[in-house]
């Protein structure tokens, strides 16, 4: 499945492959979409052929950073989970602006408004309850109430990512701001870990309600799993899987292809058969999920957040009482 893994062991093969147009692209995506995208992406192209490596995010740009250092060439795409990573990179002049002819069917708040990225899809923040809860949130305002004390249960910002850019969001709306997490640590909300142990705590009972990425409660409630999730009344945080070319990809038409692909009708609608929001207007929902046109986004500035960044981690370990 890894070919990269292949061409390292067979050195000699590497630049035969790249004149035949071999791909190299660093996804954050699980393994499944990952394959699933890229044979999508070969079906559509056959003269390009993928090399695909996956970690998490974090993970991928230590990774590049450390081959770049020592004189690797960079990688053509990055698919990977946020905006603020690639703000970074288009900061530090280490991405090729695109103008993608696809990106006229998106909001355009959605995307980088020089052509450095373009998100796929949409995998926003709510609230996830256990279907024994003694009480129904509709709003994030209802997880300070006293008959919420203790049991509620939220991935860090010092571990995940989505976290972050939930607390980023929701620090600069007026009605939230940092008052909201003073409110939630107050009420001895559990501020631990990443998505999947808030997921394990409510769906098992342990905590009642916890704040959550949309898919994997509404994929384990269609599995059968106790559970139900809340689309809150002020809005919706959001990550959005962004696609970017590196500027000195070695195969920047390929590259070019690859995003415009994933930015297509037909990659849009793979999205939604992977189980996620497509990032593309006019594009169905999956099955269970809310139409893309019915969420209501909070404003996100990706620029903003990647210059709050350690303050903000700095500020909501404080508040929490992390060491």
């Amino acid at each position: 499945m890894f070919r990269l893994a292949l061409s390292l062991m067979l050195p000699l093969a590497l630049p035969a492959a790249l004149s035949a147009q071999t791909l190299t692209l660093y996804t954050s995506q699980p393994n499944e979409d990952a394959q699933k995208t890229v044979d999508a992406f070969e079906a559509a192209h056959p003269g390009i052929t993928v090399d695909w490596v996956r970690d998490g995010t974090t993970q991928l740009m230590t990774r590049m950073a450390a081959e770049m250092q020592a004189g690797a060439t960079p990688p053509d795409v990055l698919l990977i989970a946020d905006t603020v990573t690639l703000e970074g990179l288009a900061r530090d002049g280490a991405l090729l602006a695109y103008d993608s002819p696809e990106a006229a069917a998106f909001d355009p708040a959605l995307n980088s408004p020089e052509g450095y990225y373009y998100s796929t899809k949409l995998i926003t923040t709510g609230i996830v309850y256990n279907t024994r809860a003694a009480d129904i949130p509709t709003s994030w305002a209802d997880l300070e109430q006293p008959d919420y004390k203790g049991l509620v249960a939220m991935p860090s910002p010092l571990y995940s990512g989505a976290a972050l850019i939930h607390l980023a969001t929701l620090v600069n709306d007026p009605d939230l701001g940092w008052a909201h997490y003073e409110a939630l640590a107050a009420n001895d909300a559990r501020a631990d870990g990443g998505n999947g142990g808030v997921f394990k705590a409510v769906a098992s009972g342990e905590k009642p309600y916890g704040v959550l990425v949309d898919y994997m409660a509404l994929r384990a409630k269609a599995d059968g799993s106790p559970v139900e999730f809340v689309f809150p009344k002020e809005g919706v945080t959001y990550v959005t899987e962004p696609v970017a070319i590196m500027k000195d990809a070695a195969h920047p038409d390929a590259a070019r292809a690859f995003v415009d692909f994933v930015l297509s009708e037909e990659g849009q609608t793979l999205v939604a058969d992977m189980g996620y929001i497509p990032a593309r207007t006019g594009i169905d929902s999956p099955e269970g999920f809310p139409a893309r046109d019915s969420l209501t986004l909070i404003d996100f500035d990706p620029a903003k957040a990647l210059a709050d960044t350690d303050a903000n981690k700095a500020r909501f370990a404080e508040i929490f009482g992390i060491q």
